[in-house]
């Protein structure tokens, strides 16, 4: 078996021990649906045309790989970012929700439901459901509601109707739990948009290959700038974990590129306020699918906590659960104070103002051992606009 094919899902939806579909029975006709006919349809031409050409006309790809010179000289090695921020909605979740508004037009779906954290994913189903004219709903926790105010705006604007979802820590978790309560309700004509590598099969590995258009221009880039396509390390953060999965896909049977995935530790690895799941996790199931889930000894799932509502998750996808449990990626955390630490060093350094969900992973570079020819790309996967109340607390 080639290495790659370790790290793809098989034919039961797993990767390794992590995966599957544990769904209530009345979803089942949809999950189906969709398993049988994913791949298909991501592999007819007139959808590879159309998918394709909203991506370099509408979403704006290739997004750049940029070299960080100062950030370089501080670090001591070649660091290159590569600008998601820069697509189209401020953010990598685009990427996945064009290939999902084509899908679900081509199932005869006209009621599309999402949910969201930061509420990125939440603006690029918008902007898609706007693009295709289909009815929007997402769901958003309403403690997220008030501290990503601009982007329920922008979703408002888009024709979304945004429903706030008011239970437990009133997070993405919860958002995602009010989501497929929706789904179960209108199974026939409704297509739910999941926004992460997580949910049952075939969702996972729908999104990451939805995603692996960024691995895939970084080597394409990285070998037009050095001459070689494998960087030494790829660097991306990690909550349920899109970013991470595209920006590690066509890397993944390279064992010289170390894939570096950077979690939210909160006030705390030990704080009982963090949401570093492969640290805290163990296994569970988790909105459909077997993976490292942060629960009580009796499965009760524990309320997470980040200043960044994308990576605010108790869980995590189950491909990076295999790439953890493999030891195929390593996995580092950053808490809130250091994630503020490293968007303030980047906007000084290169004028450029990240997602804290991103300033997460850009903190791994005080952690590695970084050598002084070491290539190094960091996924910068989305912008700080949606973080400025945030930010201007620290000034």
């Amino acid at each position: 078996m080639k290495e790659k094919e370790r790290f793809l899902v098989d034919d039961h939806g797993f990767y390794g021990s992590f995966g599957g579909a544990y769904i209530p029975e009345m979803l089942h006709n949809n999950v189906e649906q969709l398993r049988r006919n994913y791949r298909m349809i991501m592999g007819d031409k007139k959808f590879r045309k159309e998918f394709d050409d909203l991506l370099k006309n509408y979403v704006g790809r290739p997004t750049p790989l940029y070299h960080a010179q100062r950030l370089s000289k501080k670090y001591k090695a070649d660091i290159y970012l590569k600008r998601e921020d820069l697509c189209h909605t401020g953010a990598h979740k685009i990427n996945n929700t064009i290939g999902q508004i084509l899908l679900a037009e081509r199932l005869g779906k006209k009621r599309i439901i999402a949910e969201t954290g930061a509420g990125q994913h939440g603006v690029a189903t918008a902007t898609v459901c706007a693009l295709k004219g289909l009815k929007c709903i997402v769901y958003m926790g309403e403690k997220d509601i008030a501290r990503q105010a601009p982007n329920v705006a922008r979703m408002k604007m888009l024709g979304a109707e945004v429903v706030p979802a008011t239970s437990g820590s009133m997070t993405l978790k919860d958002a995602t739990n009010e989501a497929i309560r929706d789904w179960i309700n209108h199974a026939q004509d409704t297509h739910y948009i999941i926004g992460s590598v997580v949910g049952p099969h075939p969702y996972p590995d729908m999104v990451a290959r939805f995603q692996s258009v960024i691995s895939k221009e970084i080597r394409r880039q990285l070998k037009a700038k050095t001459g070689s396509p494998l960087p030494d390390y790829v660097i991306a953060c990690v909550g349920g974990g899109s970013n991470a999965a595209g920006a590690f896909y066509h890397f993944l049977d390279d064992s010289s590129v170390k894939l570096v995935a950077v979690e939210a530790a909160g006030e705390g690895l030990n704080s009982g306020k963090s949401a570093a799941t492969t640290y805290l996790g163990t296994p569970g199931i988790l909105h459909g699918s077997k993976s490292l889930v942060m629960q009580t000894l009796d499965g009760q799932v524990l309320e997470p906590h980040s200043i960044s509502a994308g990576l605010d998750y108790p869980g995590i996808g189950p491909l990076h659960a295999h790439l953890f449990s493999s030891k195929r990626a390593r996995f580092l955390s950053a808490t809130d104070q250091e994630a503020i630490q490293a968007a303030f060093e980047l906007a000084l350094l290169e004028g450029i103002i990240p997602a804290l969900e991103s300033a997460h992973a850009l903190h791994s570079l005080n952690q590695l051992k970084l050598k002084k020819k070491d290539v190094v790309v960091v996924n910068l996967s989305g912008r700080g606009d949606k973080d400025m109340d945030t930010y201007m607390k620290h000034l």
